[in-house]
């Protein structure tokens, strides 16, 4: 590690440690707890509900730029990605296989909190210079809790904007480049040009063409993601029971934990699950402020989908090919040894020792859900760098993402990345978190209001 990286990393971690404690892990169980009691459970009773708005044409008349499909497709491209095939195996590896547990138990509750934020956003949005609709954290904070709060909405903003280049578009980049230079030898150069260069052609046209590429590109490679885990799960069929106590045993003792320490495995599926859905981030809101609807309940029922789908489907079987295929290999290994093979080595190497040649799915999905990902979140940090400088600086944040995204697939580092990654992630949810909080009767008053038909 050279010297600017090692300067990073003493930057980074002490502020890391403080952000995913205990007070932060503690607010993202609070605001979920507090939402989904206060809805009495509506949430997941209305899950079917949510299917049929997603499905539901859009009323060309509601305002908006985007279907309500095209809206919960461009969040779940920005949410269907590296955290759900490297960040599950990263958990497991070093969490343990009951670092699943939590990565479930913190989704159950930010099925509440995605609901809430897409609510907020769509009932707090405003209408920009160029008449499209915004919204997200920031607005909600600033025009639901007043101007008082509005430092608090450029916070958001602030750490939204860098966020959006570690999370969204570096360790995205990186993790793609590495999967095609492990796997099939491509040069991390030539991948990172071709990579800026469909970048580029998509987000120069604006959320439109972006949630049309979205749309097109994310349910056929999930279905097709998905398939390939069912197929290895019923050539591991026998070992999915063993896998399931494997992963509630493991929760509560520690066992096979990088450390053997049962904090390690809280944090981890934590932080992991929160990686992998981001329901808390404030992330997803931004995208449901543009669908075209009339109602905010219903278009929260829409975004809430993308946590269920996200990390209770694609992340549980991405887990159970892991555990099936590769866990009593991994309660063998070392410490070192697990740390080594955390990432995509390790969902790659199960698929492989189940189904030869079955690796090359995982290198597939990573790639595509990579790619879809750094697109999502482009139209995240664009809207927040558009908060704080205006319509002036997204012809350059544009120009700048792509270069970042080129830099981090030929010459990025991955522990450096997914660290710097955890802290800004962390730092991006606080504001909201504590917001969804304040805003929370709001939230039940519409929803209460709301007549489910």
């Amino acid at each position: 590690m050279g010297s600017f990286e090692t300067a990073i990393k003493a930057i980074n971690d002490p502020i890391s440690s403080f952000v995913w404690g205990w007070p932060t892990v503690g607010l993202i169980a609070l605001t979920g707890i507090v939402l989904m009691v206060g809805l009495r459970f509506m949430p997941l009773q209305r899950l079917l509900y949510g299917a049929r708005m997603m499905l539901r044409p859009a009323d060309a008349l509601n305002e908006g730029e985007i279907s309500p499909f095209q809206a919960l497709m461009t969040s779940l491209s920005a949410t269907i990605g590296t955290g759900n095939i490297v960040g599950v195996a990263g958990a497991i590896a070093i969490g343990g296989p009951g670092a699943v547990f939590w990565m479930w138990l913190i989704a159950v509750f930010g099925i509440a909190t995605k609901y809430a934020e897409a609510v907020l956003a769509v009932h707090f949005r405003e209408t920009d210079a160029n008449g499209n609709h915004v919204g997200g954290p920031m607005y909600y904070i600033r025009n639901g809790l007043g101007q008082g709060w509005a430092w608090m909405g450029g916070l958001f903003a602030l750490f939204g904007m860098f966020a959006s280049f570690g999370i969204g578009n570096g360790v995205q980049a990186f993790t793609l480049s590495k999967a095609l230079f492990d796997t099939a030898k491509v040069s991390r150069t030539l991948t990172g040009i071709l990579l800026g260069i469909l970048i580029f052609a998509v987000i120069i046209g604006g959320l439109r063409r972006l949630a049309r590429a979205a749309s097109a590109i994310v349910p056929v490679m999930a279905i097709l993601y998905l398939a390939a885990c069912l197929t290895i799960l019923v050539i591991n069929r026998n070992g999915i029971p063993e896998a399931i106590h494997l992963i509630f045993d493991s929760a509560f003792n520690g066992k096979a934990a990088v450390g053997g320490a049962f904090a390690q495995v809280v944090l981890m599926g934590f932080k992991r699950g929160i990686f992998s859905n981001e329901a808390g981030l404030g992330s997803a809101p931004i995208a449901h402020a543009a669908a075209k609807t009339d109602d905010p309940v219903r278009q929260g029922t829409v975004a809430m989908l993308g946590t269920f789908i996200d990390t209770l489907v694609i992340c549980t079987m991405t887990a159970l090919v892991i555990i099936t295929s590769s866990g009593e290999k991994l309660l063998g290994m070392t410490d070192d040894a697990r740390k080594a093979l955390a990432g995509s080595t390790l969902s790659i190497t199960s698929f492989n020792d189940a189904l030869a040649g079955s690796g090359l799915v995982v290198t597939a999905g990573i790639v595509v859900f990579a790619f879809t990902t750094i697109l999502g979140w482009s139209f995240y940090g664009e809207k927040c760098t558009q908060y704080l400088l205006g319509s002036k600086a997204v012809i350059p944040f544009r120009l700048i993402w792509v270069a970042v995204a080129v830099f981090a697939a030929i010459a990025g580092e991955e522990g450096l990345i997914w660290g710097v990654s955890d802290t800004l992630n962390g730092l991006m949810a606080l504001p909201n978190l504590v917001a969804l909080l304040l805003l929370s009767g709001t939230v039940f008053r519409l929803s209460k209001a709301y007549r489910f038909r």
